[in-house]
């Protein structure tokens, strides 16, 4: 079976055919491969609590030490798991799961539960690195090979911290953090709300879902006129309408995006422009790339569970193409501070990961 056909197979296909194929997922593997294992650069947000808490990213994290961050590292990997998951026969197959079994060893994930652990680490990458690390964990259980699925068990204690994490902060956060960055709530809730339902934790879907709803569903006119801010590489505006799609009924979704976003009903092609990077070599001015990636793919999102007479899917069509079009452009990796991430960003996209909805609960839940 073609690789397309299994992404058919698991309900992933939209109205646009993304730039999907073999040659294409095999350049965004490379740029994986070759960072997750790349210990130099790197930046590292590391709390001391003593003297002895020195030392090298790999050995502070050795599961996670590469891809000049942790969290990139983290959702590099889950672009290791995708691609072999969805390209068992292709020649990168066989290096992403050996890189993966490199990185993802009982002795590599009970280090990494113990770095977490630590005093001082209470937010240690939270809520991006932690929500990709779930989005990992995810892609592993659901894989269909026991190759796979192993390093998923072995991977499941520092799914548990991460959850445990999740659950203890989610209901100290009294408002959402809105930034167009790592912190950003929206994002990582809607990655942390697809593991829940996938893995059937009902008591951490519950929590999500509250929090969203307390969060976001009063909100009215965001002023998406005021993105992007120049180092955003997720949209406040698109990711929060992406969350709520996932967490409410398709026809109050519908009633919410009216109220939220009123400049889609009289969007044209030009109603979202793409951003567009003046200097690629600069880290977080290259943030823009992958905006324009997760703009394409939460307007898809937010398209998938539209009603199909809805006028504004052609609005949203438009803009999402313009954005995939600009951001597919730029995953190069020509340079580090875009290629040790953009691919990630790229291989979410094409291949539709957060499609379709994940069924909603009815409405008033």
């Amino acid at each position: 079976m073609s690789a397309w056909a299994i992404v058919a197979g698991l309900g992933l296909l939209g109205s646009t055919p993304p730039a999907f194929n073999e040659a294409t997922v095999g350049r965004f593997v490379q740029l994986a491969l070759d960072c997750v294992h790349k210990e130099y650069p790197n930046k590292i947000g590391h709390v001391l609590n003593g003297p002895d808490d020195v030392g090298t990213p790999r050995q502070l994290t050795p599961a996670f030490f590469g891809c000049y961050d942790w969290h990139s590292s983290v959702h590099g990997h889950w672009l290791l798991a995708r691609a072999a998951r969805l390209f068992p026969n292709a020649s990168f197959a066989a290096p992403a799961k050996a890189a993966l079994a490199a990185s993802l060893t009982a002795q590599n994930v009970a280090s990494e539960v113990r770095y977490l652990s630590a005093p001082g680490r209470v937010s240690f990458e939270r809520p991006y690195g932690l929500a990709w690390l779930l989005a990992l964990a995810q892609e592993l259980r659901e894989a269909p090979t026991e190759e796979l699925q192993a390093l998923g068990r072995i991977l499941a204690p520092l799914e548990a911290e991460t959850v445990k994490r999740l659950s203890a902060w989610l209901p100290k956060l009294s408002t959402p953090v809105r930034s167009g960055e790592h912190s950003q709530s929206a994002f990582a809730l809607g990655l942390a709300l697809d593991w829940a339902r996938s893995a059937q934790d009902r008591a951490f879907e519950a929590l999500i879902v509250a929090r969203a709803r307390a969060y976001f569903g009063a909100d009215t006119r965001c002023p998406l006129a005021y993105e992007p801010s120049g180092e955003d590489f997720l949209s406040p505006c698109l990711a929060e309408a992406d969350l709520m799609r996932r967490v409410v009924s398709k026809n109050e979704f519908s009633s919410w995006l009216t109220q939220f976003l009123p400049v889609v009903k009289q969007g044209r092609a030009s109603w979202l422009a793409p951003a567009i990077v003046s200097d690629p070599t600069d880290p977080k001015l290259a943030h823009l790339d992958g905006l324009n990636l997760s703009r394409a793919w939460m307007l898809d999102g937010v398209a998938s569970v539209l009603p199909l007479k809805d006028q504004r899917r052609v609005a949203i069509a438009a803009a999402a193409d313009a954005h995939r079009d600009k951001g597919l452009a730029a995953v190069t990796g020509e340079h580090y501070e875009g290629g040790h991430w953009l691919g990630t960003f790229a291989m979410y996209l094409v291949t539709q990961r957060g499609l379709p909805a994940a069924p909603a609960p009815a409405p008033g839940r």
